[in-house]
């Protein structure tokens, strides 16, 4: 029997089956769920002890810390259990993982989505040859249209629409664990919709790893807002259909038109912005400034008034002065954000922003927390301000959801992936409460 281990990995020993444990993106969340099958076909289920998969992130060296220290436990519960390795820390830093004497076996990003990859070799993995099956991420030119049934343990879907990207960020390893962009063929993007609605899930999440790229790789070149319209139109069983990061500046008229127009697209976007200073930015090469950050925000609103904006920002970046960084500390509410990602800067070997001068770590610890706090500010201010109004809210957990605007809310009724009406009546400065309207009625 599989299932989708929560936290840091499966709780005490196992004995049988297949256990993944993901970190990181929503495109790792989805791609668990064909390396879980994959795995089974090869007949991974049927080993003596149970396999442990790692679905790892490379994001930052924390997340490979965490990793690392989830795979010594697990082998500390389960001496018996075959462990793999796999996800963007192990496409990246391979030889760190089979340095693990706790590790059995490390798949690169394409060959874990195979099930041949999980045929146990005699010993599996008798040597380090042997151990490491990861592969040129670089010469994989397509993207597979991988069909799931179902997200396990979870409320809403993830479909994957591309992966990979041609940007090189300076302080971003990504590209070389998921190599360059390609698109899924929008035919498999709407057929795996289509069969997930048909499953139950009330709300489809699109991700990939720059997915304002989508379409560039495709004949006839279609964009991310043709691709949402064509989902819409397609697949009237969607009732919530949400975007997960985007690059602003590639958001192309359809889109927003989308956003505008469309009901069932959820008024919600994740920025990546990075940071609100444009020397930082031209550091960085990211392809925007923060002006256009700002113009972008102000536009979307008129389009769609109440849309809430998330993003992603860095503290701590190599040569940021402290004016640097108050204007990231500004951008906060000169964008109007809501639901903030704070990365302290880490540096990943390998990039340009790994040599350039680093800040000390005390430095960037407080300009975090700081950066923190101003996102903490603002997300309770959203709060106050939804008190009375009636949000549509999709059941995650017992007693808890999401808004469409991806806030999030107790609610006393519902079962998983259920949505519910209901009417604000306050906030802990956590989360919403909110009354059914069944409630409010009687």
């Amino acid at each position: 029997m599989s299932a989708l281990a929560k936290g840091p990995g499966p709780e005490g020993s196992i004995a049988t089956g297949i256990h993944v444990v993901t970190f990181g993106c929503r495109l790792n969340t989805y791609e668990s769920e064909v390396m879980r099958r994959e795995a089974e076909n090869a007949g991974l289920g049927a080993l003596q002890g149970g396999a442990v998969i790692f679905n790892t992130c490379a994001v930052t060296a924390e997340a490979v810390r965490q990793a690392k220290q989830a795979i010594r436990k697990v082998r500390r519960e389960n001496p018996e259990a075959r462990i793999i390795v796999t996800g963007c820390a192990a496409q990246t830093e391979p030889q760190n993982f089979v340095a693990m004497d706790e590790v059995d076996l490390v798949l690169g990003n394409e060959e874990k989505l195979k099930a041949n990859s999980y045929r146990a070799l005699p010993d599996f993995g008798v040597n380090d040859t042997e151990k490491a099956r990861v592969n040129d991420i670089f010469s994989v030119r397509e993207t597979a249209g991988h069909m799931v049934d179902a997200i396990e343990g979870r409320a809403r879907a993830f479909v994957q629409v591309q992966n990979g990207c041609d940007h090189r960020c300076t302080f971003c390893i990504i590209p070389y664990g998921r190599g360059n962009s390609r698109s899924v063929p929008m035919g498999a993007v709407v057929e795996q919709v289509r069969r997930l609605a048909g499953n139950g899930y009330a709300e489809i999440v699109l991700s990939g790893v720059d997915m304002t790229s989508f379409g560039a790789d495709l004949p006839g070149s279609p964009k991310l807002g043709k691709l949402v319209k064509t989902i819409l139109r397609q697949v009237p069983d969607v009732k919530r259909l949400r975007l997960s990061s985007i690059d602003s500046i590639e958001a192309d008229d359809d889109l927003l038109e989308a956003i505008a127009t469309e009901p069932r697209l959820m008024p919600h976007l994740h920025l990546s912005l990075q940071s609100g200073d444009d020397m930082i930015l031209k550091r960085m090469k990211r392809r925007h400034l923060r002006d256009q950050s700002i113009r972008f925000c102000e536009d979307v609103r008129k389009l769609r008034p109440g849309i809430v904006f998330g993003a992603d920002i860095i503290a701590g970046f190599p040569t940021e002065t402290e004016a640097m960084f108050e204007n990231s500390e500004k951008i906060v509410e000169e964008c109007g954000l809501t639901h903030l990602h704070v990365f302290p800067f880490s540096p990943r070997e390998g990039t340009p922003a790994a040599r350039m001068p680093q800040l000390r770590r005390e430095v960037i610890k407080q300009r975090s927390a700081r950066l923190r706090a101003a996102g903490e500010a603002a997300y309770r201010r959203h709060l106050a301000a939804l008190a009375g109004t009636r949000q549509s809210i999709l059941v995650e957990r017992d007693g808890l959801g999401r808004t469409e605007g991806f806030t999030l809310a107790a609610i006393t009724v519902g079962q998983p992936g259920e949505i519910v009406e209901a009417v604000v009546t306050g906030h802990d400065g956590a989360r919403l409460i909110a009354a059914p309207l069944a409630a409010q009625a009687a």
